[in-house]
């Protein structure tokens, strides 16, 4: 009982597959196609960045982290956020493991708000992209936009959150 609560979701999705299936076999042909896409970008994807989390974890101490990125790092840490946001490879959800390490070492929540905000949207190939395809009064106002407004959600994101609900996104980051 207990496994079948654990894989609800992934045998509901396979149930209704079979229905797609037994329904219209060309769109369940499609839906598996994109599913397997999905998938393998995923492979691609995910062992890099748990190979760059391991390294992250033991080679940069907590105390860096807290310096530069910590309660008391000030600009320096927002800079960084998004110096490290920007500069990230891969679709937004290899972000999330990393904020985890981040949290881990003390980074202020802030700042992993501005590091996943960084990362998905002011990344350094889409601005070259943006600059060579949409000229660079587009690229650079869009970005020049985006960077205040990614610290600014960040900070009322911070307002909003209560003090208890970002110990225990601190005590799940922790756990893992």
């Amino acid at each position: 009982m207990v496994l079948l609560k654990k894989y609800r979701f992934f045998l509901t999705t396979t149930f209704i597959m079979l229905l797609i299936f037994l329904i219209n076999k060309e769109m369940a042909a499609k839906a598996m196609n994109i599913t397997g896409y999905s998938f393998k970008e995923m492979i691609l994807v995910i062992p890099p960045v748990f190979v760059l989390l391991g390294l992250l974890d033991v080679w940069v101490p907590k105390e860096i982290m807290m310096k530069y990125m910590g309660e008391k790092s000030g600009v320096k840490g927002i800079v960084l956020a998004i110096i490290l946001g920007s500069a990230a490879a891969g679709p937004l959800y290899g972000a999330f493991p990393i904020a985890a390490v981040f949290m881990k070492k003390g980074v202020k929540f802030s700042n992993v708000l501005i590091f996943i905000g960084a990362w998905s949207t002011t990344k350094i190939p889409m601005f070259l992209f943006e600059l060579s395809a949409l000229g660079g009064k587009f690229a650079i106002t869009r970005l020049l936009v985006d960077i205040p407004g990614i610290i600014l959600m960040a900070y009322i994101l911070c307002f909003f959150v209560d003090t208890e609900e970002i110990k225990r996104i601190y005590e799940n980051a922790e756990a893992m």
